[in-house]
């Protein structure tokens, strides 16, 4: 059924056709409409049987869910920003015991200074963490990727993430194809779990493994993920013949093959992006653009395969391993290591700044001529980082960055409340 809505109201709407039995759920921006449409849902008997729990923290979230799944129930919840990393112990515990559960994370930057708006710095937190990790980059495509992420946790005994740029598609009304109950059902069977908790034969997870057996539990893990990377894309195939549409499976090319130059990227900035490529292509530029929803595990084979032909790579990510650089750029070099390509690294849109079509326009043309630095900071006010620097130089009291700087650029107000 078609219905213009808000993306976390899709979200609910998908996450309740898939029968969850237990929810979890502590209230973070920009996540918290999904979890309150899903609490009205179970409250009118819509979700039903389904225990709603509204816990005390994250970290509580995510521990009930953990029990929950353990004892068999189809079990979801849903985080953002500084909530994943409340959460973080029982994000390694949710993976390390090989536990099903499906996850929201409603992308949005971590503090400090506080910012409420988009990046994945949250999401990059837990990247080694154990989790599939899968970016969507429309409330359509949010919507099936859900669907897909409980038959995917399920069949592999591991959680799922679907990561979702915060306010950008959690906040935003679009057009969405929201599927039948029946749809559903013929895709995702019941829950039948690996492993559970029953009195009649106990069993013990997340028992203490020492050195003996950590390394081959972990090497487990890591086997299963790259299962993934084969279940991902069959899986895709089979929600399309059912659904009628294609919702990414481990990647997406858009005018990639043959093209000299290839924007490599992950999430809703792709739309923005294929406005300004096309202009380009029809202007005679040697260019196009490559989307990864799978970003863990990380589909090494068909970005090579996506890549083969290109001369240059340009990864653009809303995210910024400090000290080091872009990581999903590096991630593109390694998988990529022995094709001779030159990998630009521009990292942008952190803390939710605004991208252009006019500011990508001018980025791209100058990774068409090799004019972009080693990590090139996109849009970026170095006046302003300069004045900074010049101000540590010459006081040693000199007082806040974070406040500095938002005086530096105009925004006294936001200053203080801060």
């Amino acid at each position: 059924m078609l219905k213009q809505i808000e993306g976390s109201q899709a979200v609910a709407e998908a996450v309740a056709l898939c029968r969850p039995e237990v929810i979890s759920a502590y209230p973070i921006t920009p996540q918290t409409h999904i979890v309150e449409d899903l609490g009205h849902m179970v409250k009118s008997g819509k979700i039903s049987p389904c225990e709603f729990l509204l816990v005390e923290s994250e970290f509580g979230a995510l521990s009930a869910c953990i029990g929950s799944s353990a004892a068999g129930a189809r079990s979801y919840t849903a985080t953002s920003s500084q909530g994943i990393l409340f959460m973080m112990e029982a994000v390694y515990n949710a993976s390390g015991m090989g536990l099903p559960i499906v996850m929201t994370v409603g992308n949005r930057a971590i503090g400090a200074p506080i910012n409420i708006w988009n990046d994945w710095s949250d999401s990059m937190s837990a990247r080694d963490a154990g989790w599939i990790q899968l970016f969507v980059e429309s409330n359509q495509q949010a919507v099936d990727v859900h669907i897909q992420a409980f038959k995917l946790a399920e069949e592999l005994s591991m959680p799922v993430m679907v990561c979702m740029d915060g306010f950008i598609l959690t906040h935003s009304y679009s057009q969405v194809d929201i599927p039948t109950q029946a749809d559903v059902d013929g895709f995702l069977p019941p829950f039948q779990p690996r492993q559970v908790l029953d009195p009649a034969a106990p069993l013990s997870m997340g028992a203490m493994v020492g050195p003996e057996a950590f390394t081959e539990v972990r090497y487990l893990a890591h086997h299963k993920q790259r299962e993934a990377l084969n279940l991902i894309p069959q899986q895709a195939a089979e929600f399309e013949r059912v659904m009628g549409r294609d919702s990414g499976g481990l990647l997406k090319e858009f005018e990639c093959a043959g093209q000299d130059t290839v924007v490599v990227t992950m999430g809703s900035v792709i739309g923005t992006m294929k406005e300004v490529l096309s202009d380009m292509r029809d202007q005679g530029h040697s260019i196009g653009a490559l989307t990864l929803r799978s970003f863990r595990p990380f589909p090494i084979e068909a970005v090579r395969e996506a890549l083969k032909d290109a001369k240059r790579v340009i990864v653009f990510e809303k995210s910024l391993a400090v000290g080091m650089g872009g990581i999903l750029a590096n991630d593109v070099r390694m998988a990529t290591r022995d094709l001779n390509l030159k990998v630009h690294s521009v990292i942008g849109g952190l803390g939710g700044r605004p991208i252009t079509r006019a500011n990508l326009r001018r980025m791209f043309e100058k990774g068409l001529n090799d004019q972009l630095h080693n990590i090139h900071f996109h849009d970026i006010r170095i006046d302003v980082v300069n004045r900074e620097l010049e101000r540590e130089k010459a006081q040693r009291d000199s007082g806040s960055i974070a406040e500095n700087i938002l005086h530096d650029v105009g925004v006294v107000a936001a200053a203080k409340t801060i």
